[in-house]
């Protein structure tokens, strides 16, 4: 017999996936706000969380309850938007999950179960934050976090990070491919593979680091080359997007979502961190690469491009903002999916048009104080002269 509180949980639910989302007040001309987050702990079926039978659960409690739904590799398939979310359990573990919207904004609904992936790694102990990559081979490739206890410390926190590689076809039977092997460091996480061919090879950006959490002499994003996407090495590589001093990626810094093909550049969207006396804080930046050439920096916009705001800002990790998923549809609207605080997913949309002006049009970082100062004096200089007309 089913348990009659199923029926009252199942209706909040579907409640929730109907309500429509709407654009938030907050203006930057860059991009827009919703509302709402798309996909939250609330989001979760019935069905993943409770036993809904009544004689083995009769006080209808959580057996497995799910803590946050975060980090989520995005992609656009005959018009529809899919995420793959890093669905952490109460016991900590991650796993991964498909959600499927028509609008992008909101009425995401997980499918029935989720996603499977072939147990290949018996040290693996958890696995998180897809990047979902429609390659220009043919296969949509999810490249994440595969880590591992550290079995040369005694310390529990002690973990090693490496990129996991899968592929499919439909995101419901995935071939899990060898991890990504790069010479220049053992751990590697927040790899992005590109979406086409370079030089007639598979190209990854990287985030080389000395150890789990610190970078080290990790010099920022790297990218390079590998022939045998099966079988995946980089020998070399090459260092794009640097950490710099006081400033948004003085910790440390990664690829974000997988990089969107513009009209002027490869956009690509990543993540800041800097220490503060709350902790480390995270948040996104962009900077554009040649369309010929994804290795070489085009465009490097200053500052932030978008911060945890409100309640954003509240969560598990706070004062956190994250990406590892953002799509382009055919009009070039862009879908940049974010997660705050490793708690929940949301979502900002604007252009490829707007992206490029921003990438472009916004000044780089003078890197020095008097120098920024001058900077915003020239430009209320050029507003004053303008309104004094």
């Amino acid at each position: 017999m089913i348990h009659p509180q199923y029926y009252a949980e199942q209706t909040k639910l579907e409640q929730m996936i109907q309500r429509k989302n709407r654009k938030s007040s907050f203006y930057n001309g860059i991009f827009d706000r919703y509302e709402d987050p798309v996909l939250t702990r609330e989001h979760i079926p019935v069905t993943w969380k409770y036993d809904i039978d009544a004689e083995t659960n009769p006080y209808f409690m959580e057996r497995l309850g799910v803590n946050a739904v975060m980090n989520s590799g995005a992609i656009v398939l005959n018009g529809r938007f899919y995420l793959a979310a890093r669905v952490e359990g109460a016991d900590r573990k991650s796993f991964f999950a498909v959600a499927e919207s028509e609008t992008g904004v909101d009425g995401f609904r997980f499918w029935d179960y989720p996603v499977v992936l072939p147990d290949t790694c018996p040290e693996e102990t958890n696995v998180y934050d897809m990047r979902l990559t429609k390659h220009e081979d043919g296969y949509i490739y999810g490249v994440f976090c595969s880590e591992s206890k550290d079995s040369d410390d005694a310390d529990l926190s002690a973990a090693v990070a490496q990129a996991g590689i899968v592929r499919t076809k439909d995101l419901k039977t995935w071939e899990r491919l060898d991890n990504l092997k790069t010479l220049r460091s053992a751990q590697q996480r927040n790899v992005v593979l590109h979406p086409e061919f370079v030089d007639g090879k598979y190209a990854f950006y990287t985030r080389p680091m000395d150890g789990f959490i610190e970078t080290g002499s990790g010099g920022g994003i790297g990218f390079g080359l590998c022939e045998d996407i099966c079988h995946a090495v980089i020998d070399e590589e090459k260092i794009i997007s640097r950490r710099v001093y006081h400033t948004l990626t003085e910790a440390k810094n990664g690829a974000g979502a997988v990089p969107i093909r513009g009209k002027k550049c490869w956009i690509h969207v990543a993540h800041g961190v800097r220490n503060t006396a709350a902790g480390l804080r995270y948040v996104l930046y962009l900077f554009g690469t040649d369309l010929k050439e994804p290795d070489k920096v085009i465009a490097k916009p200053s500052g932030v491009f978008l911060v945890p705001l409100g309640k954003e800002r509240v969560g598990d990790v706070s004062n956190v903002v994250f990406t590892n998923g953002a799509v382009a549809k055919e009009n070039g609207d862009v879908y940049i999916y974010y997660a705050s605080s490793d708690t929940r997913m949301h979502v900002a949309v604007t252009t490829i048009d707007k992206l490029e002006d921003y990438l472009f049009g916004t000044p780089e970082d003078p890197l020095r104080s008097p120098d920024c100062v001058k900077q915003r004096c020239d430009l209320i200089k050029k507003n004053l002269r303008l309104l004094n007309q």
